[in-house]
C-alpha cells in the first residue's frame, strides 16, 4: 500500500483518476496549482487507486492524503 501525500500548500486542479482505476508508475493521479504553477503529481508504483481523499478545488496542506494505492 501506498499513501500519496502532498508535498507542498496547493490547491488541487483536477483528479485524473478514479477509485479503482489501475495505474502504472508514473501516471498522474491529481494536478496541483502552486504559485501559478501546475504540478502533476504520479503514481511512485504500479497498483490500484483505492482511495481518494481529495475533490477538485480543494486546498490541500504539506503532508495531507490525496490517495492510496494497493
Amino acid at each position: 500500500m501506498t499513501e500519496v501525500r502532498a508535498e507542498m500548500v496547493a490547491k488541487l486542479l483536477e483528479v485524473t483518476v478514479a477509485e479503482g482505476e489501475r495505474v502504472n508508475e508514473g501516471d498522474t493521479l491529481v494536478l496541483l496549482e502552486s504559485m501559478k504553477m501546475e504540478i502533476p503529481v504520479q503514481a511512485e508504483e504500479p497498483g490500484v487507486v483505492t482511495r481518494l481523499a481529495v475533490t477538485a478545488g480543494a486546498q490541500v496542506q504539506a503532508g495531507d492524503l490525496l490517495a492510496v494505492i494497493e
